[in-house]
């Protein structure tokens, strides 16, 4: 069988089983995570994304491939999580755009969207690795490119660009130091391949490999995920444009002679006044579909091109107050600033909120909220400014999607762990700007040390120590300094590894599996050995991580 293009009902197929082959290995994937610590999530979070993404495609029923790609991109970048799922997002994003809103590709074309893919996923990066998905992504695309130039069967290229795909995921070990160390290829990568190893069963009709997620339960999962923004959990004062402004434009010539109508041009006017906007034209009306504050303002910008026919207004408070049975709708206005942080562990988030954090999302190293779960938080602040403190560098990225995609000033501080963000927020002051609240909380992350006792999930060799299964960790700013078969044990070299002479004040932050029993007998130790510091306990409850330790 030969295809010579690509239209947009082949397309969706072939995003159909991408999804579905990656739900059917993202265990696997996670379990390439290379750092031995039971948190690998990079199929997890791949998976949910291009679930997300899967979702925005079937409510298309279209032959044109560039209107089911953005679909595509755009439900993969609102389901987007952890760095994995950001990057994955800005690859389909790029391609997508790469397409020159083409119906249909030649292998020409395709390889063109490749390559877009790459140069918009290193964009989003602002430090690529190599040795990543963004190599993988990268050397396909390279070859997808060089073979387009005398190969017209989109089959045979896609099958190039998997075989590159797999021999590019087998250099990563080469590429990433760690990687090599550990034995294992680069856990995005594999993501990636997986993906194309669907699209290419998709194109050549086959069956995906045995054990595949069944399409009811993909369904399942797929409407799992956009339930989350269902009406029964939004708050009627959350809506920040409340009328859904519907209008045509009956084009007048002599109108048009004096402003020319340009669609980019009105489209991008519109996007100043709301959200949940469609602008479709031709010949003579163009139509538009607008959430606005102000309807009238966006039919004014109308009325410049001619008259204004089959219009109509609908308020979405009185609506969806309506549907939640809210009696009490009453606009709430924004307060100056909110700080929406990420924790697991109710003491965690307890501890936070009582620090004056305003929003605090459930999520950590093994469930990374979502670009969306960032932006709904952010809606919910109901804030003038933002700043989100992601508390894991996994979810840094998410968040800074989350701030370009809010209409409010937002500003990501790093900080990278618990005792990070808790020491931000402890430099927050409500009366400086936001770049100088950022700058005061970004410093006062660097001003604090971290310690995490955990356990590991595989024999290996890291930072130059060997860790056996199921043998404690003592881990200091992401380096791995103790490892020992006795939680306490492995503590106490943590400790004297991390506490100097300097040093005033020891946090403890009890985790779920720690009884107050051990934890009495952690605070005699350091009261006897070390003598000046003060010490600080607080049950955050969290999962993983039996202790999680501050030092100031």
């Amino acid at each position: 069988m030969t295809v010579r293009t690509l239209d947009g009902i082949v397309f969706t197929q072939m995003v159909r089983f991408g999804a579905q082959h990656l739900t059917n290995n993202a265990k696997k994937i996670d379990a390439l995570n290379v750092f031995p610590v039971p948190d690998g999530d990079t199929g997890t979070n791949m998976n949910l994304s291009m679930t997300s993404g899967a979702s925005e495609v079937k409510k298309m029923d279209s032959s044109n491939i560039s209107e089911v790609a953005l679909a595509f991109s755009k439900g993969l970048l609102m389901g987007a999580r952890g760095n994995s799922g950001v990057i994955l997002s800005q690859i389909f994003r790029g391609f997508a755009k790469g397409m020159d809103k083409k119906t249909e590709l030649t292998t020409k074309d395709l390889a063109k969207a490749f390559d877009m893919g790459v140069s918009t996923a290193y964009k989003a990066v602002m430090k690529p690795v190599e040795g990543t998905i963004l190599t993988v992504v990268k050397d396909s695309a390279k070859v997808a490119v060089k073979e387009a130039k005398n190969e017209n069967d989109v089959i045979v290229l896609m099958e190039k660009v998997l075989r590159e795909a797999k021999a590019s995921l087998k250099r990563t070990p080469s590429l990433l130091p760690v990687l090599k160390e550990v034995g294992v290829v680069d856990s995005g990568g594999q993501g990636l391949v997986t993906i194309y190893e669907g699209f290419l069963a998709a194109l050549k009709g086959e069956e995906l490999p045995e054990g595949v997620t069944s399409e009811v339960e993909m369904e399942e999962m797929v409407n799992a995920e956009h339930h989350k923004i269902a009406q029964d959990f939004m708050d009627t004062s959350e809506i920040e444009f409340g009328y859904c402004t519907e209008f045509m434009v009956k084009f007048d010539e002599e109108k048009i002679k004096e402003n020319p109508y340009n669609e980019e041009k009105f489209r991008n006017e519109l996007s100043e006044l709301g959200d949940s906007l469609l602008v479709v034209s031709d010949e003579d009306v163009v139509k538009v579909h607008v959430h606005a504050e102000y309807p009238g303002e966006a039919m004014t910008l109308g009325q410049r091109f001619g008259s204004l026919i089959n219009m109509k207004i609908e308020n979405m408070r009185e609506q969806h107050t309506a549907i939640v049975g809210d009696k009490k709708e009453i606009p709430k206005e924004k307060v100056p600033y909110a700080i929406v942080t990420v924790a697991m562990g109710k003491g965690l988030k307890d501890l936070l909120e009582s620090l004056g954090a305003t929003i605090v999302i459930e999520g950590g190293q093994t469930m990374n909220p979502s670009t969306q779960d960032i932006t709904d938080a952010i809606s919910k602040a109901n804030a003038e400014n933002v700043l989100i403190l992601p508390n894991n560098k996994n979810i840094v990225m998410a968040a800074e999607q989350a701030a370009k995609l809010a209409e409010v000033n937002v500003a990501v501080v790093l900080s990278k762990t618990i005792p990070q963000g808790i020491s931000a927020i402890l430099a927050f002051h409500p009366d400086n700007g936001i770049n100088e609240n950022k700058e005061a909380m970004s410093k006062a992350c660097g001003q604090v040390k971290t310690g995490q006792v955990t356990y590991a999930v595989r024999d290996t060799q890291l930072d130059g120590i060997t860790i056996e299964n199921g043998n404690f960790m003592g881990i200091s700013d992401g380096k791995i300094k103790a490892t020992h078969q006795d939680k306490l044990e492995t503590v106490k070299q943590l400790l004297e590894s991390m506490i100097t002479e300097n040093d005033e004040i020891l946090t403890i932050l009890q985790g779920e599996d720690v009884s107050d029993e051990e934890v009495e007998k952690l605070v005699n130790y350091v009261e006897d050995t070390y003598e000046d510091v003060e010490v600080e306990v607080h049950n955050g409850n969290q999962p993983i991580y039996s202790y999680i330790f501050s030092v100031e």
